[in-house]
C-alpha cells in the first residue's frame, strides 16, 4: 500500500496530500503555522510530501538520499507547471493592416 501511495504521489500529489491530511495524522506536528502546508499545496506539492517523508522516515536528517529525493521532487513540481511550448502552440492568425 505505501508503494501505491508513493506512485500516486508522483502523479497526483495534491490528492495524496488531501487524503493524508483528512484521514491520517501524517502532517501533525511538522509545521509551526498553517502557512507552509498551504503554500506547499499550492506551489510545490511533491516537494512538501518529500519534506514530510524525510521528517518521518529519515528522522529529519538531510543526508545524501533525502537531498537527491528533494531535487527529484523539485524537478517534478517545476516540470508539472510548464505549459505548452511555443513550438507546440497553434499558429496565430496574422492581422493585416488595411490601408
Amino acid at each position: 500500500m505505501p508503494v501505491l501511495l508513493g506512485v500516486f504521489a508522483i502523479f497526483v500529489p495534491r490528492l495524496v496530500m488531501l487524503v493524508l491530511w483528512f484521514f491520517t495524522g501524517w502532517f501533525r506536528g511538522l509545521f509551526d503555522t498553517l502557512l507552509w502546508p498551504i503554500l506547499g499545496f499550492l506551489f510545490l506539492p511533491t516537494t512538501l510530501l518529500w519534506y514530510s517523508v524525510v521528517q518521518h522516515w529519515f528522522g529529519g536528517q538531510w543526508t545524501f538520499w533525502p537531498v537527491v529525493g528533494l531535487v527529484f521532487a523539485l524537478l517534478l513540481d517545476v516540470g508539472q507547471g510548464r505549459g505548452r511550448s511555443s513550438a507546440q502552440a497553434p499558429p496565430r492568425s496574422r492581422l493585416r493592416a488595411h490601408a
